[in-house]
C-alpha cells in the first residue's frame, strides 16, 4: 500500500498530516515508511519520530524512473504502508508546469494515489472546485481524495464532505484549527525535531480520519516494476569518515550515507560544538546545518577548530560546513572566528539562495575529477566571497561557486552523491592514501 500527500502550495499542511496519519496507521499494527519528496533534511526528522523509521528522499530531478524506483524499493523493505510527503504544490517543480522535481512526477513515477491536503478555512463549495481542477490538470497523476486543514467544527467538515462528494472525491480526514497543532519554523523551515519535537499526541487526538477509506486507496496502487537494487553490494570496511553530527550539523541524506557505507567506509560521528578532539579517521565530512545558530559555541571550540584545521586526509564540507571551514563567521555585528581552512568570512543576509544545481567541476577535488558534472541544490542565507581557487562551474553559465585546493572541497551546493557514485568511491580511495577514482 502507498499514499502520497500533496497541496495546492506550501503551508496547507501535508507535514502535520504526515505525522498524524502515521500515527493513526501505526495504531493499527502497520510497519509506516515515510518518504519526503524533494531535498529536505527539516521534514524527515519530524517523519522519523511519528514513525521510528528513518526517511527517504525522492527526487526526479536528482534520480531517473529506475534510480527513484529503486530508492523507493529500498525504503519500503519490510513495510505495510508507505507515506510519501510531497513538496511545495502538487505541480510546483524545477519547470513551470512541474515536469521535473515536482510531487506530480513522483506520484506519476510511483504510480501512486494522491490525497490532496488543502487549508480550509474560510472555504466551502470553492473546496471541490479547487479539488476537481487539480484531480483533472494531469492524466497521469491520480488525485483520490481530500485531506482538509483548519476546519472550523464538525459542521464545516460536513459541508466541505457534501461539497467533494458533487464532484466524486471523498473528505478522507480533518484537522482542526488549533494552534497546538502547529510545527516550529524558523529560517530554512521547520525546527528539527530533536529541538522542538512536533506535538505527536495532540496530532493523534485531532484527526478525524476515514482509515478503511485511506488504506482501500492506497491498496489500489497498481504493482511497480522490478529495478536493480538501489545500493552496491555491500564491501567490508576499508576507510573510517568521520562525519560532524549534532545540532548545529545534521544535514545529510541517509541514502549517501548508506551508500558511503556499502562502498567500505566506517562512519563515525563527532561534535563540533561538544567534542574537543576529532576521532581517529582518514576523511572528514562536515555536512550543512546552523552554525549561524551556534556560532559563538563552535568559535570558543578553539581544540576542535585546532584540530580540523591540522587535518591531513580529505575534507568535504557542504553548505553549513563551508561557513565552518571559512576565516570567520559574521551573525548580525557579531564576528565568529571559524576553522579558517578556507579563503573569506561568511556573512548572513535577509534574502535566500535556493534552487536545484547542475555543476561542473573545475578543478579536482575528494570527490570530483575536472570537468566532471554533478547534480545537487541550494538552500541558504550565508554568502562567502568569490574564493581564488572555486570548485564549480553552473552547467549552461559562467557563474563560479565554492573552494577547493584538491584536499579540500568546500561549497554551498548540497551534492546528491547516490547520482555519481563514483565521487563516493573516488572519496573513499583518497582518504584510503590511493588515488582518485
Amino acid at each position: 500500500m502507498r499514499l502520497l500527500l500533496a497541496a495546492p502550495h506550501s503551508g496547507s499542511g501535508k507535514t502535520t498530516f504526515a505525522l498524524a496519519l502515521l500515527l493513526a496507521l501505526k495504531e493499527l499494527g502497520l510497519k509506516v515508511q515515510p518518504f519526503k519528496v524533494g531535498p529536505d533534511y527539516l521534514d524527515p526528522t519530524h517523519l522519523e519520530a511519528a514513525s521510528g523509521r528513518r526517511p527517504y528522499n525522492l527526487d526526479g530531478f536528482f534520480l531517473d524512473e529506475k534510480g527513484l524506483l529503486a530508492l523507493f524499493r529500498h525504503g519500503a523493505r519490510g513495510a505495510d504502508f508507505a507515506l510519501v510527503e510531497g513538496v511545495m504544490g502538487l505541480f510546483d517543480g524545477k519547470d513551470p508546469l512541474g515536469e521535473v522535481g515536482s510531487t506530480a512526477q513522483v506520484a506519476r513515477l510511483l504510480k501512486a494515489p494522491v490525497a490532496l491536503v488543502v487549508d480550509a478555512k474560510g472555504m466551502a463549495g470553492s473546496l471541490a472546485a479547487l479539488a476537481q481542477g487539480f484531480r483533472d490538470f494531469r492524466p497521469g497523476v491520480r488525485v483520490v481524495g481530500v485531506f482538509a486543514n483548519r476546519v472550523g467544527s464538525e459542521r464545516h467538515a460536513g459541508i466541505l464532505k457534501e461539497a467533494l462528494e458533487a464532484v466524486g472525491l471523498p473528505l478522507l480526514g480533518w484537522l482542526p484549527e488549533d494552534p497546538a497543532l502547529a510545527l516550529p519554523e524558523r529560517h530554512l523551515g521547520l525546527v528539527l525535531a530533536g529541538e522542538a519535537p512536533p506535538p505527536l499526541k495532540a496530532l493523534r487526538q485531532a484527526l478525524r480520519v476515514d482509515l478503511p477509506r485511506v488504506m482501500e486507496l492506497a491498496a489500489s496502487a497498481p504493482p511497480l516494476p522490478e529495478v536493480p537494487p538501489f545500493l552496491p553490494e555491500r564491501r567490508p570496511p576499508r576507510v573510517r569518515l568521520a562525519y560532524a553530527w549534532d545540532r548545529a550539523f545534521a544535514f545529510y541524506y541517509p541514502e549517501a550515507l548508506e551508500l558511503l557505507e556499502a562502498l567500505g567506509a566506517e562512519l563515525v560521528p563527532f561534535s563540533p560544538l561538544e567534542d574537543e578532539a576529532l576521532p581517529e579517521a582518514e576523511a572528514l565530512l562536515l555536512g550543512g546545518g546552523y552554525p549561524e545558530l551556534f556560532a559563538e559555541r563552535l568559535a570558543e571550540n578553539r581544540a576542535m577548530r585546532e584540530a580540523i584545521r591540522s587535518f591531513k586526509g580529505p575534507i568535504v564540507a557542504e553548505c553549513g560546513g563551508y561557513m565552518y571551514l571559512a576565516q570567520g563567521l559574521w551573525v548580525g555585528e557579531g564576528f565568529f572566528p571559524m576553522v579558517g581552512l578556507v579563503p573569506g568570512e561568511a556573512r548572513m543576509a535577509e534574502r535566500p539562495v535556493l534552487g536545484y544545481r547542475e555543476v561542473e567541476a573545475l578543478r579536482d577535488s575528494p570527490v570530483a575529477q575536472r570537468g566532471q558534472v554533478f547534480k545537487g541544490h541550494e538552500f541558504h542565507y550565508a554568502r562567502l566571497p568569490l574564493s581564488p581557487s572555486p570548485a564549480w562551474r553552473r552547467v549552461g553559465g559562467e557563474e563560479v561557486e565554492g573552494f577547493t585546493d584538491g584536499r579540500v572541497l568546500a561549497s554551498f551546493v548540497h551534492l546528491y552523491l547516490p547520482t555519481t557514485p563514483g565521487a563516493a568511491e573516488r572519496l573513499l580511495r583518497s582518504a584510503a592514501g590511493g588515488e582518485g577514482a
